[in-house]
């Protein structure tokens, strides 16, 4: 069973902007990027160059979505949705996110949010993803994860992970983040509680990867809120 306790996140979350964890086997990493090529898991396809978003592609998973995947999103569910509801209540609101994945995307279906989000990402040489914000509709969820399927320096060079912090007032903080094999990110979707002498605020934040020389790269990517 998963086990990331809430408070570590959390903490990792206000000092970093992000917090890393390894997740998944290098079996499993294999399996999904192989998967990659069998179309019938996938609802839809995205060639980054069409829309400016980059260079490489991406595929959204249908439902039922593959074991390791929806085991993992509803296992990661619970602590990410512990930290969401802190960061809630710090910026003064009150809606607060349900305990359970189901719950939660419940919420989603009934406002139209119904096709699933998670994905898998390939990158070849020369590919590269934008610096955007991931999300679908009215209803999101604050935070994200992506884990790397395969091994750097061996399978791929390049490639990093990378993060924007907006600040008010003040310049952009960039942010690399190391990753290795089955290792997952979890950073915000789009802003996170910062708190300063004037009370709390919001830091805004993107994210991307930067260009892959040699080799190819794959990630899946999940987001806990369904798209509309």
């Amino acid at each position: 069973m998963l086990d990331i306790p809430s408070e570590a996140l959390a903490d990792d979350l206000a000092a970093q902007g992000y917090a890393t964890r390894p997740l998944l086997t290098a079996e499993t990493c294999r399996v999904l990027a192989e998967s990659y090529d069998d179309d019938r898991r996938f609802r839809k396809r995205i060639v980054m160059e069409q829309h400016a978003y980059g260079k490489g592609e991406y595929k959204y998973f249908s439902y039922p979505l593959p074991g390791p995947v929806a085991a993992l999103r509803a296992a990661l569910y619970p602590p990410l949705a512990a930290v969401a509801n802190a960061w809630r209540r710090t910026l003064g609101e009150t809606d607060m996110f349900p305990d359970t994945l189901d719950a939660y995307l419940s919420r989603c279906h009934a406002a139209g949010q119904s096709r699933p989000t998670p994905l898998l990402l390939r990158y070849g040489p020369g590919g590269f993803n934008c610096l955007h914000q991931d999300l679908y509709g009215d209803l999101v969820f604050p935070l994200q994860a992506t884990v790397l399927l395969n091994e750097p320096g061996a399978d791929f060079t390049g490639g990093e992970f990378i993060m924007v912090e907006q600040r008010p007032r003040a310049q952009s903080r960039a942010i690399v983040v190391p990753l290795g094999l089955g290792d997952a990110v979890i950073f915000p979707v789009h802003h996170r509680p910062g708190v300063g002498t004037r009370g709390p605020y919001r830091l805004t934040m993107r994210h991307g990867v930067s260009r892959i020389h040699t080799g190819k790269r794959h990630t899946l990517g999940l987001i806990f809120h369904d798209a509309a």
